[in-house]
């Protein structure tokens, strides 16, 4: 069978972006079984309230619920066990650097097919406060008024 080519998007953190001002990203691999990986490419994860956590020099994603397999077997793993991002060292302790400075954290993003494998897109993220989300609605519903002005001006 031949490697497919190109990016195709698993699933998404739509409540992320909703949540956290995101600052950085970064592209690291899975260490999934075989069935999560098979359910993964059917879209059936959830990243919702997932989040990251370093843990002895290493990654793991929390909280990424990847429902089990409907024709697998007794190897079906748990839905919500940690997984082991892939990642090189000095990324690692980079981020563990950033994330030690007080409000970030480490959000997954966006979890896509690169070339026939599973990577997960890892945001640096800081809290939004409840004002900072009104100026955020504020600002796109100021955005909407023009382009639907703009695009009476053209009409007429």
């Amino acid at each position: 069978m031949a490697k497919q080519k190109g990016i195709k998007i698993v699933a998404t953190n739509k409540k992320a972006y909703h949540d956290y001002f995101v600052e950085e990203t970064y592209e690291c691999g899975l260490s999934l079984m075989g069935t999560e990986v098979k359910s993964m490419r059917q879209g059936r994860v959830n990243l919702k309230e997932s989040f990251c956590i370093i843990r002895n020099g290493e990654i793991f994603a929390e909280g990424m619920h990847i429902s089990p397999y409907e024709f697998g077997n007794i190897h079906n793993g748990d839905p919500l066990r940690p997984k082991k991002l892939l990642m090189h060292k000095a990324e690692i302790r980079k981020l563990a650097g950033q994330v030690a400075r007080q409000g970030y954290t480490l959000i997954p993003l966006k979890v896509y097919l690169k070339d026939s494998r599973m990577k997960l897109e890892l945001g640096m993220c800081k809290g939004k406060h409840l004002h900072d989300k009104r100026d955020v609605a504020a600002a796109k519903d100021a955005q909407r008024e023009v382009e639907r002005a703009l695009s009476r001006r053209r009409d007429d």
